[in-house]
């Protein structure tokens, strides 16, 4: 369950209700492209308003939610036997090469490794 879900981090009066009654958060971060404006646009809210309901609900920014929540889908798919090409397609992301920079910054190993590491492990 993510912080969103939780609701750690509640302070102060509702920051949008229609946002406080979402349960479904992955599934419209992956619908919006993981994009902060692509979730603002399916939520019905601005930009804005879904940061400031990310920072009070999460603790963090929407931008670096998606973020996370990316790889951890990413290492998840890697994980199941899914390619590196296939896992960076299937998350959108337009080359090959940006998906793996982002993953060894995020995982400090490159996705093949981790694609490795997982075949071995299930032997």
């Amino acid at each position: 369950m993510s912080a969103l879900q939780k609701r750690h981090h509640v302070k102060g009066p509702r920051i949008n209700a229609k946002l406080e009654n979402i349960d479904s958060w992955l599934t419209l971060a992956q619908q919006s492209g993981w994009s902060v404006s692509g979730l603002a646009e399916l939520c019905g809210v601005s930009t804005d308003t879904l940061r400031r309901h990310f920072v009070s609900m999460a603790g963090m920014s929407p931008r670096l939610w998606l973020a996370q929540e990316r790889q951890k889908q990413a290492m998840a798919l890697l994980q199941e036997g899914s390619s590196v090409k296939e896992t960076a397609a299937y998350l959108g992301y337009r080359q090959q090469t940006n998906f793996t920079r982002k993953f060894k910054r995020y995982w400090s190993l490159r996705p093949s490794d981790q694609k490795e590491h997982s075949q071995h492990s299930s032997l």
